[in-house]
Order: C-alpha cells, then sequence, then structure tokens
C-alpha cells in the first residue's frame, strides 16, 4: 500500500481543499500570462493582419497606433510614383464611443482604402466583406452589434454587414471597419448648427477683405461645403500602407522616402516594436511582475501547507522511524503527496480556466509554451516545497511516539 495515497484517503476533505486553493492560484498564474500574451497579440494584431510592408505616417510621429498621426491623403499619388512600390492605400484608425441601445459603444475605428481593401483579409465569423462604398460596417462581436444591425453613427446609419472575432485594439476595445470615406465622415463629423456657424464666420472673413469687397461672388461659394473649396483641403488620414513589389529591398525605398520631410517611415517590424515598447510596454511589465509575485506566493503557500501537514504527521513519522523504515519511505511519502498537489492543482486550473477565461472583458490567450512552462513551474515548485516538510521529518526522533 501507498503511504503517501493511504495518508490522502485518510485526510481526503482536507487534502482536496488544500488542492483547490492551489488550483485557484495556478488560474490566477495561467490566467495572468494569457492576459500578457493577449496584450501581445492585440497590440500587434493589426500590423500582422494588414500585411503592409512599409508604414508612412505624419514626419516626426510614431503613428498611427502609438500616437497622432495626420497625413494628406493625396500622398498615396506620390508613393505610387516610388519605383520599386507596387501600391499604396491610406488608413486611418482613431477611437470613438457613442450611445447605441441606450448602452455606451466604444470601438476603434479602422478606415479601408475601398475598393482596394475591402476588408477580405479580416476573420469573418459570418456576413461579408464591404461591399459598397458607403453605409456599410464590419464590426467585431464583442462589440454586440448583430449581423443587419443599423448603427448610427454622426449623421447617417451603418449597416452591419460582417461579423469578426478577436479583433480587438490594445485598449481591450472591438474594432469596427468603415470604408475610408466614411471613417472620416464620421471622425470629423459636426452638428449642423457648427457648420452654419462656421459658413457665416467664413463670410464674414471674405466680406472684410478688399477681394472680397471687389468680387462679390466670392461670397456665396464661402458658404459652400468645405468639400468644394480648393483652398480648404480634404481631411488627413492616419497612415498610408504601401505594399513593395517582389524583390524590392525596402531599404531602398525607405533611403528614397528619407527625402521627403514630410513623412516618416516604418518597416512592419518597427512598428510593431513600437507598439510593444511604447503603447504596451509599461502594462506588459506590470502583468509580467504580477505573473512572478503570483508564482512566488505559491510557492511559499504550498510550502507551508506540506510543512503543517508534516507536522500533523510526526507522531505516525516517529512510528515509521521505530519500527526500522527507511529515510526514503519517508522522503516518498512527503515528496508524492507535493507533486499530488501540485498535479491536482495544475489540471484544476488548467479545465477550470478554460471555462472561466472567455468571460474575461480582455481576450486570454493561453499558448501550449505557456501551458508547458507552467508545468514545469509547478513541478520546481511541489520539489521545492517539499524539501520544508522533508527537512521538518529528517528532525524528528522514534522517541516522540511515545511523547
Amino acid at each position: 500500500m501507498n503511504l503517501a495515497i493511504r495518508d490522502i484517503r485518510h485526510n481526503l476533505s482536507r487534502f482536496s481543499l488544500t488542492a483547490l486553493g492551489i488550483g485557484m492560484l495556478l488560474m490566477l498564474v495561467m490566467g495572468m500570462g494569457g492576459i500578457y500574451q493577449g496584450l501581445i497579440e492585440d497590440a500587434t494584431l493589426m500590423v500582422d493582419r494588414i500585411g503592409a510592408n512599409l508604414w508612412v505616417v505624419q514626419y516626426a510621429t510614431r503613428g498611427p497606433f502609438a500616437e497622432i498621426s495626420r497625413i494628406p491623403r493625396n500622398l498615396e499619388d506620390r508613393l505610387r510614383a516610388v519605383p520599386g512600390v507596387k501600391s499604396a492605400r491610406a488608413f486611418v484608425t482613431y477611437v470613438v464611443q457613442r450611445e447605441y441601445r441606450k448602452k455606451p459603444l466604444r470601438m476603434q475605428v479602422q478606415g479601408l482604402s475601398w475598393p482596394e481593401d475591402k476588408g477580405e483579409w479580416l476573420p469573418l465569423v459570418s456576413g461579408r466583406a464591404l461591399g459598397a462604398a458607403h453605409l456599410e460596417m464590419v464590426a467585431d462581436k464583442i462589440l454586440g452589434p448583430r449581423l443587419g444591425d443599423k448603427v448610427p453613427l454622426g449623421k447617417d446609419v451603418y449597416t452591419v454587414v460582417g461579423i469578426t472575432s478577436g479583433m480587438n485594439s490594445t485598449g481591450g476595445d472591438g474594432m469596427a471597419f468603415f470604408t475610408l470615406l466614411d471613417s472620416l465622415a464620421i471622425q470629423f463629423d459636426i452638428p449642423g448648427e457648427a457648420i452654419r456657424l462656421e459658413r457665416n464666420a467664413r463670410r464674414s472673413r471674405v466680406a472684410r477683405i478688399d477681394f472680397g469687397k471687389t468680387q462679390p461672388s466670392l461670397l456665396e461659394r464661402a458658404e459652400l461645403p468645405s468639400a468644394s473649396l480648393p483652398a480648404i483641403a480634404s481631411p488627413p488620414v492616419s497612415a498610408v500602407l504601401v505594399q513593395l513589389q517582389a524583390g524590392t529591398d525596402p531599404a531602398s525605398v525607405i533611403r528614397t522616402l528619407s527625402g521627403w520631410t514630410d513623412i516618416s517611415v516604418f518597416t512592419r517590424q518597427q512598428q510593431e516594436e513600437l507598439l510593444l515598447k511604447g503603447v504596451v510596454d509599461r502594462a506588459r511589465r506590470q502583468l509580467g511582475l504580477f505573473r512572478a509575485l503570483l508564482i512566488i506566493i505559491s510557492a511559499i503557500i504550498m510550502a507551508l501547507i506540506l510543512y503543517t501537514l508534516t507536522l500533523e504527521k510526526v507522531h505516525d513519522i516517529a512510528m515509521l522511524k521505530l519500527i526500522g523504515a527507511r529515510n526514503s519511505v519517508i522522503l516518498g511519502l512527503i515528496l508524492q503527496q507535493a507533486l499530488m498537489l501540485g498535479l491536482l492543482g495544475y489540471v484544476f486550473a488548467f479545465y477550470v480556466g478554460k471555462w472561466v477565461f472567455p468571460m474575461f472583458p480582455r481576450r486570454v490567450v493561453v499558448t501550449h509554451d505557456d501551458l508547458l512552462s507552467l508545468a514545469v513551474i509547478v513541478l520546481g515548485i511541489s520539489v521545492l516545497s517539499a524539501v520544508l516538510g522533508i527537512w521538518k521529518a529528517m528532525r524528528v526522533e522514534p522517541n516522540e511516539v511515545v511523547s
């Protein structure tokens, strides 16, 4: 009869509760690691999915995700003329918060350069990509709207034609995809009264100058929509995504673009580094620190539990020594119980975590490597925790059986 199993059966309820508590701790460790990985994946998600070779942003900025970037949309045409450039398309990104069905709707708006980019690369779980230049949107399922729902944004109402899964921003907000013009219309939407006041102010400014007095027709033109006035630039975009021709060296294109003093250029790898070392760096380090602390706390708690269990078996250990049991039998008793506690706790954490983690507001990504590394950590904790119990067991004298 295995002594460890016999002792567990004798104290089954206490051992089960102990394993349950350790399992909860390990589940927190597993969840913290999953949130850590989820944060990294969310940060680099768009850069990986969209597949651009170069990101062209406003000069001296680290946009469009790390900070605000504003560049003219006609930059696309200039970039297409650069040798080695296969395509260039504008891209818009920003966060909005609106009210939908009496609940706050916060989302990361992504403007795609339709029809070159219809969002066919998106991980759709239902519906389709953008099929029209206006009034359609693709939303992530975390946002709540269902296929066919009508979502009012700005002065228009958009129809949800596609649902994605796992498309979240670095802040945990779900993404919504629109055509570029629709995204700009939402971003720069202002109330009708504000538009009227701006046109009146524009007319007053023209009327005060000599050119306006000699050209009365300018007063009428000043009240036209901004888009019809050539002196007013079109709304800026966040970035221009450049796809290079096959076999083109990115460094040669970057050298050409480095002479343009109105832009900054980043490769795909540089854009990911900007996100990981800037936007999510502190959150990433903090999660890593919490995970390390939880591992240390788990080790301390397991060591104290095993030490307490050993104290309760002092009389039994003394009896074993009195009847001539080898030290290896006593060591095996404590070590096997420690390994069983670690194994049961790990199994509990794994299966309960699979059920609980999808309910978290942020994405939890538990990879096979994380599971393997945690299993090794649990093994190490179990062995180290058994050391304290073994140390106490070796100090027990056989004559303590009569005390």
